[in-house]
């Protein structure tokens, strides 16, 4: 619940196929004990404030790479064989080829949070090689739409809500990045590791598939869909170079002919996406009081 809400479980908590348990994720006894005849886990906790790593350091090393073997261990412990894993684009560091592809020479890490889900990732992978797992890996870009928690838009939106005639921008506005719609995002992640599994098994038990969108826009254009679907017009206030921070890539665009090859296709665009997000969090903005 770093992140999360337990406002966004209310739908889910009507249904008599779910089961929610409140616990540390680092907690060996409770990660045995939720996990016992589970057939499949999809591990997606994580800290994913690449942004904060570089004030506290541990936080990426223990929740995310250590997390990621707690995870792991329970399973091995409780006989679950099967992991789905959230990866991110930031784990490639900045790489040199555009799309980038699965198979690419991994780069020089540039933020903790990109090392550390690498590490989780080298993890997954010794322990499908080690004790049988069937485990996949997906690198994704960043998320957009409804329950959004964090990101550029996230903080666009509540710098503009509090202060309507000023944005100020981290670097000059001309990165360039690659998002995902959530819905398209866990549909990938069901079609490919649940509805084509069986067919589509491959003779080694590790995968790693990366998702986004062919297409990125400039973080200036992604303020300007912004400001119109508030209906503003402030003056924008860029920084300098074209990182916002560090850990931040300048470019994220991944190759995602490997997921494409399997059936699965993206439904929203990343104008829509940035647009569909603004929306939501003007109708819940509850949220911005809980991420002070």
């Amino acid at each position: 619940m770093s992140t999360g809400q337990e406002r966004f479980l209310e739908s889910a908590r009507r249904s008599d196929q779910f089961t929610f348990t409140f616990g540390d994720v680092l907690d060996s006894s409770t990660l045995r004990a939720v996990m016992r005849e589970v057939d499949v886990v999809y591990h997606m906790a994580a800290n994913a404030d690449i942004r904060g790593g570089v004030a506290s350091p541990r936080k990426d090393i223990e929740q995310n790479t250590l997390a990621t073997f707690e995870v792991l261990e329970a399973m091995r412990h409780v006989g679950t064989g099967r992991i789905v894993f959230a990866s991110s684009a930031a784990a490639l560091g900045e790489p040199e080829v555009f799309p980038t592809p699965e198979r690419c020479a991994i780069p020089v890490q540039t933020s903790l949070y990109g090392a550390s889900k690498m590490a989780g990732e080298g993890f997954v992978a010794a322990y499908c090689e080690s004790y049988g797992f069937e485990g996949y890996v997906f690198r994704f870009v960043s998320l957009l739409g409804p329950r959004y928690p964090h990101g550029h838009v996230f903080d666009f939106v509540r710098q503009l809500l509090g202060h309507p005639a000023t944005l100020t921008i981290l670097g000059d506005g001309t990165q360039r990045k690659s998002y995902l719609h959530v819905q398209d995002c866990v549909r990938a992640l069901i079609h490919i590791c649940d509805e084509i599994r069986p067919e589509n098994r491959p003779s080694r038990q590790f995968e790693v598939y990366h998702l986004g969108l062919p297409e990125v826009c400039l973080v200036r254009d992604s303020a300007q869909w912004i400001c119109h679907e508030m209906g503003l017009a402030p003056k924008l206030e860029f920084g300098t170079g074209n990182r916002g921070w560090i850990g931040d890539s300048p470019v994220v665009l991944l190759d995602t002919q490997k997921a494409l090859s399997t059936g699965w296709r993206p439904t929203h665009s990343i104008e829509s996406s940035i647009r569909q997000t603004v929306r939501w969090l003007l109708e819940h903005q509850w949220i911005f009081e809980t991420r002070k």
